[in-house]
């Protein structure tokens, strides 16, 4: 299937090193982030996920779920595992799903639904299971992200764009380029001046169509 920003995302059944998990319960009503590998035990992807298990007070503050997946076994996961917290110092508290039939990996669009892994198979069988999904409460994707193999990914950026799309969707504004808590937001077009000065208050008129204000209480 194709999924596209505002679908329903896959709802499916899979082992984890955390045992079983059925993806639309076990995100209840929080926001999630799927991020996923092509390959356990490689160098890139053991930075990354070292990476989101030093910011797993920053998750819990966002009352957000992290799970990761890689298309290797339960067992090749917790093997894993030491490496990535000898690596990052950090515990890994977050679920890896094991994808070895590729189940997840074509239900999110990542490889063909032919898609097969040969024998003595390398990461390049399933490159393209590279990607950052972030999904809302309402089990909506909001925001993709694919990687090649090897470019790191920028899980500060993720973080970044977890608390737009969560300031969006709560406060009926839109973010500008490279924004961050605290600076001040764009009204959206569809507001009229009248209903934008009774709703926001203040704010800056750059063109018609670019309104600037700041962030909502």
């Amino acid at each position: 299937m194709s999924l596209r920003i505002n679908d329903v995302v896959p709802d499916f059944e899979a082992e984890t090193n955390q045992g079983p998990v059925r993806f639309h319960d076990w995100i209840g009503d929080n926001w999630a982030i799927l991020f996923s590998h092509p390959k356990d035990f490689t160098p890139v992807c053991t930075t990354e996920f070292g990476a989101v298990a030093q910011l797993s007070e920053e998750w819990k503050k966002r009352g957000t779920k992290v799970i990761g997946i890689s298309v290797d076994g339960v067992d090749d996961h917790k093997g894993w595992i030491g490496d990535i917290e000898s690596y990052s110092n950090s515990q890994v508290d977050f679920p890896i799903i094991a994808d070895d039939g590729l189940k997840v990996a074509k239900l999110f669009d990542m490889l063909p639904a032919d898609a097969y892994l040969p024998d003595g198979r390398t990461p390049a069988d399933s490159a393209t299971v590279r990607s950052v999904f972030i999904i809302g409460p309402d089990k909506q994707l909001k925001l993709t992200m694919t990687y090649p193999m090897t470019v790191g990914r920028n899980f500060g950026e993720v973080l970044r764009a977890l608390d737009a799309l969560q300031a969006t969707t709560s406060k009926g504004i839109a973010t500008p380029v490279d924004w961050t808590v605290g600076e001040d937001v764009i009204i959206p077009t569809a507001v009229s001046d009248e209903d934008a000065k009774a709703k926001f208050g203040e704010f800056e008129t750059i063109f018609p169509y670019l309104r600037k204000t700041k962030m909502p209480q």
